[in-house]
């Protein structure tokens, strides 16, 4: 069996179990959130999708961060509960994404020989500020998925990795699923 379609199959078990405890709001995400990322390095990597390749060296980090956060955040106190995202953070998450946004394209068009770099650095930027805002428990974190998974659909039909690619179909569903739950639950909790 070629290393590509293994890396496909074990990543997207790992992605379906995380994406099913991001759903239900359970701690568990962030340990399989800090796994997943070195399959699909590696993945990437051989894709030749460098900056979604150094994309998993942040969700590993993010993974140990995002579980210290949530384990470190009482239930009752209201930061610790999930949210909708503060207006005024709004211009703030925006101006990261940009600047991480046009820093990676110069990045991968100066120094990669990257055949995508517009819509990779595009999902990574994006990505960055969704797992922040994930650790924050902020509602709108799934709006964010949903647009780095469909750029991603795109993106990995476009480079041969399918199952890579349909794994991210799944995602788009489940990020509306997931959104329209934090919503429920946001509103329930303030």
């Amino acid at each position: 069996m070629d290393l590509a379609l293994i890396l496909q199959i074990v990543g997207t078990t790992l992605g379906l179990l995380y994406l099913w405890l991001e759903y239900r709001a359970n701690i568990w995400l962030w340990v399989v959130g800090a796994i997943m990322p070195m399959v699909h390095g590696i993945l990437y990597l051989e894709s030749g999708i460098y900056a979604d390749a150094a994309m998993q060296l942040y969700y590993v980090l993010a993974g140990v961060y995002g579980l210290a956060v949530w384990k470190r955040r009482p239930k009752k106190n209201s930061e610790g509960r999930i949210r909708h995202t503060p207006l005024g953070w709004v211009i703030p998450l925006v101006a990261v994404y940009v600047v991480l946004h046009v820093s990676l394209y110069i990045f991968l068009v100066e120094c990669t020989d990257s055949r995508v770099p517009l819509f990779d650095s595009m999902s990574t930027a994006l990505s960055i500020v969704a797992m922040w805002m994930l650790s924050r428990k902020l509602v709108e974190q799934w709006l964010v998925w949903l647009v780095v998974d469909m750029i991603s659909v795109g993106l990995y039909i476009y480079k041969g990795i399918p199952i890579t690619a349909g794994l991210y179909t799944i995602y788009c569903i489940l990020a509306v699923a997931g959104y329209l739950r934090w919503r429920r639950m946001a509103r329930v909790t303030n």
